[in-house]
């Protein structure tokens, strides 16, 4: 029977909020950085990727943001592997 604090769950769910913005600052950098190179100027993208998403401004707090989620992704990850891990020493006869 599963418990309803599932890892795995719980891991599902927070993946993609968690990821989304992480994916979104470490493209709009290296978007940023080859446009730049090209001599094409865009500062929206640098505004998005600092965390300035027009009505929303995070800039002060990005950072720690998306530190914040690192941190929580790692965690997640860790207690459903070590779930996994448990799980099978318990269900394997000695």
């Amino acid at each position: 029977m599963r418990s309803k604090l599932d890892p795995r769950r719980i891991h599902r769910l927070l993946v993609p909020v968690c990821a989304l913005p992480l994916i979104l600052t470490s493209l709009s950098g290296s978007l940023y950085g080859t446009l730049t190179d090209r001599g094409v100027e865009v500062t929206w993208l640098l505004k998005m990727h600092t965390g300035n998403f027009g009505l929303f401004n995070l800039q002060p707090y990005y950072s720690t943001i998306l530190g914040v989620l690192i941190v929580v992704l790692a965690l997640s990850g860790v207690v459903m592997f070590s779930g996994i891990k448990r799980t099978r020493s318990e269900s394997s006869p000695s």
